[in-house]
């Protein structure tokens, strides 16, 4: 008799997986991968140390975020780099979030959710902006969703300049459209420490806004950029993390894989240096 086949077994989504890579592991931080073309011999140079400051630093790490415009501007090889650090990534068991910042209207916005959430370049969770409109997210969040991955909502960034279209209240005003998103699926009596596919984007050289952002969005996953090269210090992130140590990814890029020059061994300092310095800053 031929054999009913199994259903597939069910993935969990990327925001219960890097929970509990976080719990696992007890590391917040998020390696940034930014392989810039200028400090290698050639590509070759490139992808080696790329590949060997992920796989030297994953034991300190709760997840890998690929700065997607430095694969771009490297061509074909870009690409092809990022499929290998995808694939290192899911071998390592460290989910990957894309660092793409895309956002744009219908079928535009389909086709870079398909890009980056579904397809052979697609990672766990990809960055996103709504300044084209709430809307425009809808089409990213059903990819996310579809897939068990995430997304980050960009709300208040960790530039200097930022200010200029995101003060006023306008971070405050994405980060409640976030919170909506986030209810609608898991729902409104959900507790803390219940992370949804809807995340957001805050930046650590923000540390006196994080409570405020982190009471606003209480389903959301928060990564939190600038630690290191663009001065902020694991001590005063705190607000943005749940009791347990949950919640919150900061990420740390420059100041990990370039900690010294191309020295591998100074990224992996750097790593745990980041990781113990999180560590002891949270709730746990």
């Amino acid at each position: 008799m031929p054999q009913t086949a199994l259903p597939a077994p069910m993935l969990p989504s990327f925001a219960a997986a890097v929970t509990e890579r976080t719990l696992t592991h007890q590391t917040r931080l998020c390696v940034g991968l930014d392989p810039r073309a200028d400090a290698y011999r050639d590509t070759a140079h490139l992808r080696l140390h790329t590949l060997d400051v992920m796989e030297a630093t994953a034991p300190f790490a709760a997840c890998v975020k690929p700065q997607l415009a430095f694969f771009e501007a490297l061509g074909l090889p870009g690409f092809t780099l990022l499929e290998e650090v995808c694939a290192l990534a899911r071998t390592l068991g460290l989910p990957v979030i894309l660092d793409g910042k895309r956002g744009d209207i219908g079928s535009t916005a389909e086709a870079y959710a398909r890009a980056w959430l579904g397809g052979p370049h697609a990672g766990d969770a990809l960055t996103v902006n709504a300044f084209l409109g709430f809307a425009t997210l809808t089409p990213f969040v059903e990819a996310a969703q579809a897939n068990g991955g995430g997304i980050f909502v960009l709300v208040k960034t960790s530039n200097p300049d930022q200010a200029d279209v995101q003060g006023s209240g306008v971070s405050e005003r994405v980060a409640v459209e976030v919170a909506r998103l986030n209810t609608e699926e898991v729902g409104a009596e959900a507790e803390a420490g219940t992370y949804a596919s809807v995340g957001a984007v805050v930046g650590a050289t923000h540390a006196r806004d994080l409570a405020t952002f982190r009471a606003l969005m209480p389903h959301a996953l928060l990564l939190l950029p600038g630690l290191g090269a663009q001065g902020a210090a694991a001590a005063d992130l705190a607000p943005a993390f749940h009791a347990g140590g949950t919640g919150a990814l900061a990420s740390a890029s420059r100041g990990v894989q370039y900690a010294a020059g191309l020295d591998v061994a100074a990224s992996v300092a750097a790593a745990k240096r980041f990781r113990d310095e999180l560590n002891a800053a949270v709730e746990l």
